[in-house]
């Protein structure tokens, strides 16, 4: 899937625009503390033509900010990694030294580029935007991210300058795997290891690979394809960056992937930015299974995998029917499980239960525990069924939907999770008005 990025200085609208472009769909993570380092992803659509988007912080010098220059560095690093660059200028203001700046940045980086001159409010600004010409970034689009007026022009022309999307040179019958997770926890190791072969995919420099890597993998009677995210970057450099870049590499192999091989680091244990990242997954509805690599280098004893695997699963909730496998990748051990796992755990994402088989267990199970009665009403289930869905999703018709707590749903779902195995898949389930 493409990736579009929206960059310019402060307060010219990039967040309005980001929020114009996604509407009312949430964004992908969690926004993290503190307004001037908010990391906003979103996906959004146009003419069927599905592509993701990424709001930077504001492009600043010499500013009172504190965080200035790790705004800075992020901003360079979403230029890398997008297919497309929004450059948004404004139009009252003109231009500025921070746009001339910005602009030479654009023009060095020899990316696509849309010139968009924000807050066109009124046909007489119009005539405002040619000195943007100047810049050298070919024609501004006039638009009003507040209004939406100028936005469908926009949306065309990012739809003519995106890459035509490869995704279909793929045998689509096979499963998609992706190996995500922190840089340094071990995915390049993990890559080589299963093809048996060593790939150049880690390197000091951002950006050297520009797409995820899709590999054929035909050994072991598994057929599939391995998404590896490539282009991590060595530990000398800033965290605040690694972090930034690993969740843009991850939304894209997340994306493009049926499951997706969350790695962590057994000696970091783990940490917000592997629960970003977890949240991804889920949110994708994404299969997952958990890898604890370098797991030789922990000090052991008979109770120390039990009370990993349980710390991990009260962090993980409340989706922690998660298979969580310790390996280590150099010493090669349990590797074959992990795609054995992630196999499994694809199968089970899509499975059909068919509707007979539902009631039959879930309606004598409701009658045993019925959900509790609300201001003397009681509510009742009467029917249960799967919905025609890519992934598990399950629609449970009710007298009083309104009334069923959130505990009842956590209940019938694991009492489900316990019957057939969904384990690693996340699971909707939906109270309908019979």
């Amino acid at each position: 899937m493409s990736l579009v990025a929206i960059v310019g200085r402060p307060n010219v609208g990039k967040s309005t625009l980001f929020n114009r472009l996604v509407g009312q769909r949430q964004a992908i993570v969690d926004e993290t503390a503190g307004t001037t380092r908010d990391r906003h992803y979103g996906r959004t659509d146009w003419n069927g033509k599905e592509f993701s988007v990424i709001d930077t912080g504001g492009y600043t010098v010499n500013s009172d900010d504190i965080f200035e220059d790790e705004i800075r560095r992020q901003v360079l690093l979403a230029i890398d990694e997008a297919d497309l660059i929004l450059f948004l200028v404004e139009v009252r203001t003109g231009i500025t030294d921070l746009d001339m700046m910005m602009a030479d940045i654009l023009r060095r980086s020899g990316k696509k580029v849309l010139l968009i001159c924000n807050k066109v409010d009124t046909y007489d600004l119009i005539y405002q935007s040619h000195e943007f010409y100047s810049l050298g970034l070919g024609e501004p689009f006039c638009i009003s991210s507040m209004s939406g007026s100028g936005t469908g022009d926009m949306m065309d022309a990012i739809m003519a300058a995106l890459p035509e999307d490869t995704t279909a040179e793929y045998d689509a019958d096979l499963p998609r795997i992706a190996i995500v997770g922190r840089p340094n926890v071990g995915k390049s190791s993990m890559t080589n290891a299963l093809l048996g072969r060593e790939r150049n995919i880690v390197t000091s420099v951002a950006g050297t690979t520009r797409d995820s890597i899709h590999t054929r993998y035909n050994m072991f009677g598994m057929d599939f394809y391995l998404i590896d995210t490539a282009g991590m970057r060595k530990k000398g450099k800033v965290t605040e960056d690694l972090e930034f870049y690993s969740v843009m590499r991850s939304i894209r192999a997340i994306e493009n992937s049926d499951v997706c091989i969350l790695m962590l680091d057994a000696e970091q244990g783990i940490e917000s930015q592997d629960l970003n990242i977890h949240n991804l997954i889920v949110r994708n509805r994404k299969g997952c299974v958990i890898v604890v690599n370098k797991w030789d280098l922990i000090e052991k004893d008979s109770n120390t995998m039990k009370e990993w695997r349980e710390f991990l699963q009260k962090k993980l909730a409340p989706f922690d029917d998660i298979p969580i496998i310790f390996t280590s990748v150099i010493n090669k051990q349990r590797i074959l499980d992990v795609l054995q796992t992630a196999i499994r755990v694809y199968q089970s994402r899509k499975r059909r239960i068919s509707t007979s088989e539902l009631n039959d267990f879930l309606l004598p199970l409701i009658e045993a525990y019925p959900p509790a009665a609300i201001k003397g009403k009681y509510i009742k289930i009467k029917y249960v069924t799967q919905l025609p869905t890519p992934t598990p999703q399950f629609a449970f018709f009710v007298n009083l939907p309104q009334y069923i707590k959130e505990s009842y749903r956590r209940f019938l779902e694991n009492k489900m999770r316990e019957q057939w195995d969904f384990s690693g898949v996340p699971m909707q389930i939906y109270f309908r008005q019979k």
